[in-house]
This record gives structure tokens, sequence and C-alpha cells, in this order.
């Protein structure tokens, strides 16, 4: 059993609240074929990053923004459907200290996967809708600290991309991973989902195991 000491948490969205891995799978093989794309070659680099940044590498210009318009639209389409993950709702629901969301995904779509799962999560999050650059840069976990108030070296985030755990740690805090792709840093932990972690509030503890 590992405890780890918090002032705040931060969750990625999909892959660590919500399963959206099935209509993920979906809404990228039909864009793929609506735009003339590669499937196989898209996938490996779309996983924690926003649609845009993935699409960029392939598409240019006015196709670019047809493309992840039309994204966008058939992901929310398929939204409805998404399962959350094991233990999300009542580890979010154990919690007393600041939180919050950062996720990929634009406000739209990760309102309509949340819509979907039963989960709910906090009115202010950070989307791709409010950075710059998105992960693996560190924009969105810093404005996450900004957003909840608290320092990055108090916050441990939840994530399940490599892309976001270096957004993470180079932002400045701890970060757990979720689930088993691999990673090229080094998280403080590692868990299968939420079922393995609970929230000690006599301690402001984050008890993993």
């Amino acid at each position: 059993m590992q405890r780890i000491s918090v002032s705040g948490l931060l969750f990625d969205n999909d892959g660590v609240l919500v399963d959206s891995h099935a209509q993920v799978e979906v809404a990228w093989a039909e864009l793929a074929r609506r735009f003339d794309l590669d499937y196989e070659a898209l996938a490996p680099v779309l996983i924690g990053r926003r649609a845009v940044d993935t699409l960029r590498k392939f598409l240019t210009g006015d196709v670019l923004a047809a493309a992840v318009d039309q994204l966008e639209i058939i992901e929310i389409d398929v939204a409805h459907d998404t399962p959350r993950i094991n233990g999300a709702s009542e580890f979010l629901h154990s919690l007393t200290i600041p939180w919050s969301v950062v996720t990929s995904a634009t406000s739209a779509l990760a309102s309509a996967r949340w819509a979907g799962a039963g989960l709910a999560v906090p009115n202010a999050v950070i989307t791709a809708d409010h950075v710059t650059n998105g992960k693996p840069d560190p924009e969105a976990y810093l404005r996450g600290a900004e957003l909840i108030g608290i320092a990055p070296a108090e916050i441990l985030v939840f994530e399940d991309a490599p892309a976001g755990g270096v957004a993470a740690r180079n932002a400045g805090c701890m970060v757990v991973a979720v689930g088993d792709l691999e990673w090229t840093i080094e998280p403080d932990a590692r868990i299968p989902d939420l079922t393995h972690v609970r929230f000690d509030a006599a301690h402001s503890d984050v008890v993993i195991g």
C-alpha cells in the first residue's frame, strides 16, 4: 500500500474517468474513411492528444479544419454509449480537497461523454478549448493547477496516456498512471482503474493499493 500526501487532484478524462476507447476507434475510423486517411497511421499518435494536434500531422488548411469539425460531430454522436471507468464515481464523491478535470477533448465532447457515463464533474474544467498547446506540453496541467488554486508540486494527476504523463510531470505535478499503456517516464504509482485507490480525508492522503 502506498500513501501520497496531496492538496489537490487533477484527472485526465478519457481512460481515467470514462472508457471512451471503443467510441474513439469508431469515430476515428469513420473520419479516416471520409478523408482518405490511413487509420493504422493515426492510431498510435491520437491517444491523449488534441484532435487538431494529431490531424495536423496528416492534413493542412481548410481540409484540416473540416476534419476537426467532422470528427467532433462523429464523436459527440457516439458519446451516449460511453461507460465510466470502474471506481470513478465513487472516488470523485469521496474527495474533500480541490479537484478538477484536464482533458484533451473539447468542452462539448467532454460534456457529452460525461453525460453518457452519468458522471458528475465540476463546472470549471480545462479542455482543448482552453489551451494553446496540447499535451504533452505542460500548459493544460499548469492551467488546471491555477484553476483549483493549488501549487503543482502539491497536486496528484491521474493520467492514462503517455503524452499526458509527460505533461503532468513537466508541469511539476506528481502523477499516477491509470491502465497499462507504456510510458516514457516513470509514474509515482500505477493502477488498473480507480477501484484501486481511495482518499483518506483525515490525513489528506491518496491511498493506492
